[in-house]
This record gives C-alpha cells, structure tokens and sequence, in this order.
C-alpha cells in the first residue's frame, strides 16, 4: 500500500451521497438565474498570468500568494514562452471574454453565470481546498444599458437573498458597503498612508508592505495582534464623493424598499483591487471564524483596466464548499434521494433478457431502476435491493413472464402485489 497514489493536498473527491446536496445547490442557483434572465458562460480553467495580475492586483493575496502559473514551453523557435496561471477567480475571465468577444457591441446589458472549479495554492482547512468550486454572476454593460445603475446592485443582492431562501438557508447576514470611485480611494489611500506611518513597523510584514503600495489591503489584514491598529484607522465613509454616496444611499434605498436587512461594514473592502463602490458580503455563523458565505461588489474600471471599452460592472462568487457546510449546519435540507425506486431482480437462468427490457421501459417513464442478475437466488436479491436503497422489488421469473402477472413487493412495508406487465408503470408512479 505503500505506492498508492492519493488524491493531491488541497484537493478531494466529492462522493455520493454528498454530490445530491451539491446537485441541488446547483439546480436552485441556475433555476433562480433563469428567474432573473442570466445565461450561462463558460470560460477557460487557465488564463494567460497578466489577466489576474492587471485584472485582479499584484498586491492581492491571490496574485502574490496563491496563484499555481507556469510557463507553457513553446513548440517552434519562433514562439515565445507564455505564463500561464490556472483561474483563481472567475470575474476576470468573464471581462476578459466579454471584450475579446465584443459583447458590448450588442448595446444590451449582459447578464452572465458560471459555475466551476477554481485553484489557490491556500493552507487546506476545512471549507478551504487548493481546487474548489464556485457559482457566480455578472452584469456588465455600456452605460447606455444600464450597467452603471444602483438598481443593478440591488437587483443581483436580492436575487443572492432570494436563492438563500431557496436552497434553504436562513441564519444569515448580510454586510455592505461603498468602496468609493477612484478618486475616493486615492483620497482614502492617502489618509491610511499617513495613518499607518506611525505604527506600521508594529505590524505584520505584509501590513508593512501593503502600508506603503497599496493601503486598502490592511484592512484585510487577518493577524488578530494587528487589529487594534486597525480598529484605529480613518474610515472610508468620510472619504466619499457625493457621487459614490448618492449611488449607495440607492442602493440601500430599494434593499429596505424590497425588505432585505443589512449591516453597513466600513472594513469590508473585499480582496480583489477591481472594486469600486458598492461591496458586500453574506456571512453564516455555521462557518465558524472564517464566515463568509458569498459576496461581491462592484468593478466599474475593469474593463478600461483590461483594454476593453468601459463597461461598469458588479458581480458575485459562492464558494460550494463552504456554502455545502452552511447547508449542513443548519439541517434543514435533505439531500435528494439518489436510491433507485425498483429493484428489477430476474429469477432464473435467461431472465436477465426479461428483466432488462422491463428496467427499460421502466427509466423511458423516468422511475430509476437498478437490475439485478439470473444468477441470484431470491434472498441474495433481497440483500442486494436492500443495499441498493430501492423502495420496490420486482421479481421477473419464468411464471410471471408466461403469466403476464409480476409481483412487487414493498420493501418498507412488506406488502406485495401482483400487476399486469402494461400495469406496472401506472402502478409504481400511483
């Protein structure tokens, strides 16, 4: 056993019965995307590195820290080498197809989800996997669409609320915020700067460094001894234009208009450099320390910051993993029932032939069978229908065949019938 090759640090299999819950996370989020006319895009795992690098900032945790990049090695002396970097977040690629795409050109907003595997070279812990798997949504547009509206905040925080209720979470809490325009936070940069400077050398290395290229990201600082410098810094609220707060007064405007509570966060600036004003977050307390169940906000530059034509934007990402756990601590879903509803068992040699046809025609009116084999004797296809979950076992022998008459047995309450072969269909779905 010494060679046996395991899946690799960071990363797991997802098993049954574990993948219903999964299954019905994903059918609710797409059901509800189609609710608010969102279509699906579906982007590439790696990108080239300068995507993330521009897009994302290198003074990101997740560009200077996480990222898994490598050199494609090139295939003629012409070529030169590119870096490549598997996706550590979604948005940027997203942007990056909507420009080179010229998807602006339709002059309508563009509403867009996915869902897919994403990798961060992270300390595994529980929740948290090198690989995971996000859902996530973006609306982007020109101006002219829309794109820029604080109606289009509200709309994709209302539609993350209304999916809580579907899939059945219910103990959470929703933060926002106004990270600023550019203006803003050049303001705000330059007051944490001048704030930090006294301090910054009792503080962790990377709030050393981040005091000095990029202030904001102290705010994300996790060190508990660095907190009560933090706790002490100027907040962005005295910091914004009356555009950037006239925007996030609508914004929590039509959120109390449409009921949705909320809890004003000035520290939340989230991790990734692309976002402007409004910013947000949803946090389950079944999370534990790390509680942060999804959250998004607002990127108006990103797209000029990629090259592309302006088109203000704001999205989302979940996390499956952990909004998995959120489903489980509070207990109130069940997963769906994988087991089969029948378990066809023939019953003596050539009855397997027997038996399949009728597990055909069974799964054409969608009732889920598992066959057994001729081999089996009756009480090892008890055993194996038991095993399989089924809630029926029909028995497919010589006599039945040549009777028209099959009997079924409930495997709960030990009821057996007898029903005629064109019966049976009508009878297992009444």
């Amino acid at each position: 056993m010494s060679n046996l090759i395991k899946a690799v640090r960071g990363t797991r299999d997802i098993l049954p019965p574990d993948t219903a819950l999964w299954q019905h996370v994903e059918k609710a989020c797409r059901d509800i995307f189609h609710l608010y006319n969102f279509h699906e895009i579906r982007t590439p795992v790696f990108e080239d590195t300068q995507l993330f690098a521009r897009g994302v900032g290198e003074e990101t945790d997740i560009v200077s820290k996480e990222m898994f990049t490598w050199e494609d090695r090139p295939r003629a002396q012409s070529e030169k080498a590119q870096s490549l970097t598997l996706r550590p977040e979604n948005t940027a690629g997203v942007v990056r197809a909507y420009i080179e795409h010229k998807m602006g050109d339709t002059g309508k907003l563009q509403k867009l989800y996915y869902i897919g595997p994403q990798f961060r070279r992270e300390r595994p812990q529980k929740g948290r996997y090198r690989q995971f798997y996000q859902i996530g949504a973006e609306v982007l547009g020109p101006v002219a669409a829309g794109s820029e509206s604080p109606a289009r905040d509200a709309e994709i925080i209302a539609m993350l609320a209304h999916l809580l209720r579907e899939v059945g979470i219910k103990e959470w809490t929703l933060h926002v915020n106004s990270v600023g325009n550019a203006d803003d936070r050049a303001r705000y940069n330059q007051a944490l700067r001048e704030a930090l400077a006294p301090v910054k050398d009792k503080m962790c290395g990377d709030c050393q460094r981040r005091a000095e290229t990029n202030p904001l990201r102290v705010l994300d600082c996790k060190h508990p001894e660095d907190q009560q410098y933090i706790d002490d810094l100027p907040k962005i609220s005295a910091y914004l234009g009356d555009e950037s707060r006239e925007h996030f007064n609508e914004v929590k405007k039509i959120l109390n208009h449409v009921g949705i509570q909320y809890h004003v966060n000035e520290r939340m600036v989230r991790g990734l450099d692309y976002y402007t004003r409004t910013t947000f977050e949803f946090t389950h307390g079944g999370l534990g320390a790390q509680s942060a169940l999804l959250g998004g906000g607002r990127y108006d530059g990103l797209s000029e910051m990629l090259g592309g034509p302006k088109a203000p934007g704001i999205g989302f990402a979940l996390g499956l993993d952990r909004f998995v756990l959120a489903l489980q601590a509070e207990e109130t879903v069940a997963a769906a029932n994988l087991n089969p509803a029948v378990f066809v068992a023939p019953l003596g040699p050539g009855m397997n032939a027997e038996a399949a046809v009728i597990a055909r025609d069974l799964r054409k009116h969608a009732i889920a069978a598992e066959l057994g084999d001729d081999g089996f004797r009756v009480k090892k296809s008890f055993e194996a229908a038991e095993r399989a979950g089924a809630k029926f076992i029909l028995f497919v022998g010589e006599n039945e065949v040549a009777s028209g008459q099959f009997a079924i047995k409930n495997l709960g309450s030990g009821e057996q019938v007898n029903v005629a072969r064109a019966e049976i269909v009508n009878w297992l779905k009444s």
